[in-house]
């Protein structure tokens, strides 16, 4: 057993790789024990996932980790009271552990709101309180040195927050507690997707074409992989419950007017493209313009449109034997990519189905060096 402690509390809402990270870091800093505090009525925070939910994500964060090393607790959770205050929690364990050296690791965005803390002073005392400064937020030295407080700088801690997270901004690396967002439809998943997307189906093949998305930029150690899951998850937001077929054209014609003469059937990808930029704010211009040219393709595709158009063509539930194709674009997302446009040109010649629109054949054009005349 160590001798000392690392109190790490919050609402992991939901727990994330920079949590582990800072936990980790703390670890082997000070030779402690961490034990994670899921609080159950955050004073300065609306909980977004129930007590159960966010429990269930911290359990997966920390299966693989020595529970001698790692753990959690349920305190907070059992106490009725309206609000946890942090120096209830502070003395419980403090008589848990009476022999023990505590540290009290607190998040950079509570520095400077330590003074309206409740009995912050004799937290203080108390315990050895710590935390890791973020990217981009000011700390106010003063509150750091009255409550001396020891700021840890480590270069390798992610700027990440739940909040980007809920919000869609980035995804978590923890690949268990995605999966769990995913199946019990948390945040983004029910706040975006679920909200836009027409119908269960639809939901079910964004889904899938987001968790390839992802694998093949993992597997061909791509950049910046939350940007690929995040335009695969997104691809048919046009396919939406909020806009029937007149709306459809009425953003067309306000929005797209250059587009106006392709089939109706490619309206949706610009149509998602507006949902996502001027109504859920999505910033990241490959991202829009990978959903904005999913269904057709266009000349000049980058990784993330090239990738977000064969994940959208082959995904798993697509009915067909697209094994090879995925396996292609594992090993090598262009070949899998130029692999993908040729099975599709030849599904769409051989259905009698559209591939004169003038996006289809740049596309075919440039990647294929030949096009339909």
């Amino acid at each position: 057993m160590k001798d000392n402690i690392v109190l790490f509390g919050g609402s992991f809402d939901p727990i994330h790789q920079g949590h582990i990270l800072m936990a980790k870091y703390a670890h082997d800093l000070f030779d402690a024990q961490v034990i994670f505090i899921l609080a159950k009525r955050p004073r300065w925070k609306n909980v977004n996932a129930s007590d159960d939910k966010r429990l269930a994500m911290l359990k997966i964060a920390l299966k693989d980790l020595d529970e001698n090393d790692y753990s959690y607790s349920e305190y907070e959770l059992t106490k009725d009271e309206e609000i946890n205050y942090s120096i209830d929690t502070i003395k419980y364990f403090l008589d848990l552990y009476p022999k023990r050296k505590i540290y009290f690791l607190i998040g950079a965005d509570q520095v400077n709101k330590f003074d309206d803390w409740k009995e912050g002073l004799l937290i203080s005392k108390l315990v050895q309180i710590i935390f890791f400064p973020r990217v981009n937020l000011d700390i106010d030295e003063k509150i750091v040195k009255k409550y001396q407080m020891i700021k840890i700088v480590d270069k390798k801690i992610p700027d990440i927050s739940s909040t980007e997270i809920r919000q869609l901004e980035k995804i978590d690396e923890i690949e268990g507690v995605r999966e769990y967002i995913e199946n019990h439809n948390l945040y983004y998943m029910d706040n975006i997707l679920n909200k836009y997307i027409i119908d269960d189906h639809r939901y079910q093949h964004s889904l899938s074409v987001a968790r390839l998305a992802l694998a093949i930029a993992i597997s061909n150690n791509l950049p910046n992989k939350e940007n690929y899951y995040i335009a695969a998850l997104l691809h048919d937001l046009g396919k939406t419950k909020y806009f029937d077929s007149d709306q459809m054209q009425e953003i067309m014609f306000k929005y797209y007017p250059q587009y106006i003469d392709l089939p109706f059937f490619t309206y949706h990808q610009f149509v998602g493209h507006y949902i996502a930029k001027e109504m859920i704010g999505i910033k990241n211009e490959h991202i829009l313009r990978a959903i904005e040219f999913h269904c057709t393709g266009i000349d000049e595709m980058d990784e993330i449109g090239m990738i977000t158009y064969l994940s959208d063509k082959i995904e798993p539930t697509r009915g067909f034997d697209s094994t090879w194709l995925i396996s292609s674009a594992l090993k090598n997302y262009y070949q899998g990519f130029i692999d993908t446009l040729i099975d599709n040109r030849k599904y769409l010649l051989n259905h009698h189905k559209d591939i004169y629109n003038r996006l289809t054949q740049a596309c075919f054009t440039m990647y294929l060096n030949k096009g339909e005349k």
